[in-house]
């Protein structure tokens, strides 16, 4: 019989190879943040991943709640699909996992054309708090090399406003338990980790020694379990293909 912390790993693989684990180098998405949290009761285990970043598609940067779990919270109505079957569709095709997204870069009139800051801009609001819109030679500080000076594109402050307002940007306690079940406690909070590069077919969570750990944390309830091996990889600059596409 497998462990609990096998169990967790074959999950996050399934997810892997159904495009459902977060991506870090995800071609239609500019990577500004990351965060992971690992929650758990005496019979449930669930992991959080928030990724915050801008896809040109979505039209607004977004901050996407990854919740995998023994069993979720809150899953979607019945009414939001178009009859049963697709309902059924959907608790089959996710049995243990979720995505939720919130917006916390408010729309206004900093957003101009083709991906690009408005050139009259002078602050964007985060959560209902105004932020005023930086000088150019602000971004270097952050390491964020602009594309196209002086103009900025929308990912290039998003990475700016994850520096400056990082709690802002990602999700707040509330929002990172959407999906995980109300008896359970989070027991740990990591900023940054090593996270594989699932876009290749051998990088799997399961070959993973930081998964692996993270595994073990969520089966037998001890943080000390995780002692990191690797450097982590979670900062943007680790991963330049994000948004490429």
């Amino acid at each position: 019989m497998s462990s609990v912390a096998d169990q967790i790993l074959a999950v996050l693989d399934r997810c892997c190879d159904d495009c459902t684990f977060p991506m870090l180098d995800n071609g239609y998405v500019y990577l500004a943040a990351t965060r992971l949290s690992l929650h758990r009761s005496a019979s449930d285990w669930a992991m959080v991943i928030e990724v915050f970043g801008f896809s040109p598609r979505a039209g607004l940067p977004d901050t996407h709640i990854y919740t995998f779990a023994s069993r979720l919270h809150d899953r979607d109505p019945p009414e939001q699909y178009k009859d049963r079957e697709a309902y059924e569709n959907y608790l089959a095709k996710s049995p243990h996992n979720e995505s939720r997204f919130v917006h916390p870069v408010e729309e206004g009139d900093w957003d101009g054309d083709d991906e690009m800051i408005a050139k009259k801009a002078k602050e964007v609001r985060v959560r209902g708090r105004s932020i005023r819109l930086p000088r150019i030679a602000e971004y270097a500080k952050h390491d964020i090399a602009l594309e196209e000076p002086p103009r900025v594109r929308v990912f290039e402050l998003c990475r700016y406003l994850a520096a400056v307002a990082r709690e802002d940007v990602l999700a707040s306690p509330k929002e990172r338990a959407v999906s995980v079940r109300p008896d359970m406690t989070q027991i740990l909070q990591l900023e940054e980790w090593f996270h594989p590069n699932v876009v290749e077919d051998t990088d799997r969570p399961s070959g993973s020694p930081t998964f692996q750990q993270l595994a073990r944390v969520l089966e037998t309830g001890d943080v000390g379990v995780y002692q990191p091996l690797t450097p982590p990889n979670t900062h943007w600059r680790n991963w330049p293909e994000g948004g490429s596409l």
